[in-house]
């Protein structure tokens, strides 16, 4: 049995709007066999654009009965039937949602005329159901009206079957066609293309605009699954009516798919991502001169306009940072702005500051030793490639950091013996990089530890 269901409604999401109007026809496959419809009592009020699409005014539905009274009745029309209607999502979303609020809960199988439409008669200019009405000259009686349209959807729905509709029904009802739960303007063959492999994939709008980035370790399954669970929240609503295209980027594995999306989202700025686009470190280690000619250290908030020494998003991080460098540099905890105030320097009571806060020491002197720190720390940086599989038989992949910074990444075919970060880079793509991709790396090193050579100034392991 199918249920050919329409609704009006307040608004275009279910979580935070009501119905005005149900009908549903009770269809066996070849003829319509029962009806139900009534006007629906909203507990928020009906916007004056919906009350002059619809003609559905507050006084029609006043002495209407409220979803919860016809709750039971509506689920037991529903619950052994396969839901259709045109843009399913729709229409099964705010109904799922508001027979839970009363205490039951829907789970059957859907179909969708649009999408059914779109397999049986291709190449139509348009599949709204006001357009596919006309060039079937299907009357429609009371349009935008829920009994007018849902006897409409019927009549449509007969043709489908008519014109060998079942051999698609049967797919798209298979457990996972993914038919039922896919958005409405997303063709089915682009999710079917998609490879079971590591990468990122984006959502397109109908303007072909990039609207979301996400990464998976299995493109396919993590596409299908943003589809499974179709929310009532209008974010929800609006991101599944918005999808109109999917594409992607394989990648050798996980981690390389991890640090291809952030580069992503912060290149393109979906609409619908709002994790990473905010995230920066906090802060940096700075070198300035002063009027005196002294090189200082200072620890401030990130600057667009200055490259850090280094950076970290814990003030204590770098406290500890800057401490260790002033005990082995003999460098001023004034001049490190690690001491504030005109009190009796700590370092000078402690014998590691020789005294350049009260000129008894030179600027040439002293920034000689600042600029070694500066050095020791670019040192204290690593600079090494994580090796892994590639996307093929013939390459490895490769994701490189140069003292303490992510370089780039990319593949080297398997007969390549690579001996410097130098060679590596003939191979590699150069991208932005963050504190979040080098947090991304050093923790997936130090949990795969044999992923990793490591390069220094003179020497390097062969790959």
């Amino acid at each position: 049995m199918y249920a050919i269901v329409d609704i009006e409604t307040t608004g275009g999401y279910a979580a935070g709007n009501d119905i005005t109007e149900l009908a549903i026809v009770l269809h066996d496959g070849v003829k319509p066999v029962d009806r139900f419809e009534t006007l629906v009592k909203p507990s928020v009020p009906i916007p004056q654009f919906i009350q002059s699409l619809t003609g559905i005014d507050h006084a029609m539905v006043e002495n209407a009965p409220a979803f919860e009274a016809i709750a039971g009745d509506v689920y037991e029309l529903l619950k052994d039937s396969v839901f259709v209607a045109h843009n399913v999502n729709f229409d099964y979303s705010f109904l799922k949602h508001h027979l839970s609020l009363a205490g039951f809960d829907l789970s059957v199988r859907k179909l969708c005329t649009v999408r059914l439409a779109r397999k049986v008669f291709p190449s139509l200019p348009s599949y709204s159901l006001g357009n596919l009405c006309r060039h079937f000259n299907i009357g429609i009686q009371n349009r935008h009206r829920a009994g007018g349209d849902a006897d409409a959807t019927a009549e449509l729905f007969e043709l489908i079957l008519q014109n060998n509709g079942e051999t698609h029904i049967r797919q798209f009802l298979k457990k996972g066609s993914g038919e039922q739960f896919l958005p409405l303007n997303l063709p089915r063959e682009q999710v079917d293309r998609l490879p079971y492999s590591p990468g990122v994939y984006y959502f397109h709008d109908q303007k072909g605009r990039i609207i979301y980035v996400g990464k998976a370790k299995n493109i396919k399954y993590r596409v299908r699954s943003h589809f499974t669970h179709n929310g009532p929240g209008r974010q929800r609503q609006e991101f599944m009516r918005n999808i109109y295209g999917i594409s992607y980027q394989e990648c050798g594995t996980e981690l390389m798919a991890f640090i291809l999306e952030n580069i992503e989202i912060r290149k393109y700025w979906p609409q619908y991502n709002s994790s990473q686009k905010g995230f920066a470190a906090v802060l940096g280690l700075y070198a300035y001169e002063d009027q005196k000619g002294y090189l200082r250290l200072a620890i401030d908030k990130q600057k667009k306009s200055l490259k850090a020494i280094y950076t970290f998003n814990m003030a204590a991080e770098g406290q500890r940072l800057l401490r260790q460098l002033m005990k082995e540099f003999s460098l001023c905890p004034k001049l490190c702005n690690i001491q504030l105030g005109h009190g009796a320097c700590s370092g000078i009571a402690e014998g590691y500051c020789r005294g350049v806060c009260e000129q008894q020491e030179a600027p040439q002197s002293y920034n000689r030793r600042v600029e070694e720190a500066m050095v020791y720390l670019e040192k204290l940086l690593p600079s090494f490639a994580v090796i892994d599989k590639g996307n093929d038989s013939e390459s490895r992949s490769c994701i490189l950091v140069e003292n303490g910074r992510f370089y780039g990444m990319g593949y080297i075919p398997n007969d390549v013996a690579v001996y410097s970060s130098g060679e590596l880079k003939t191979y590699l793509e150069q991208y932005p990089e963050n504190d979040y991709i080098r947090g991304l790396i050093y923790q997936y090193v130090q949990k795969s530890p044999d992923k990793r050579v490591v390069f220094d100034a003179h020497t390097a392991d062969a790959l």
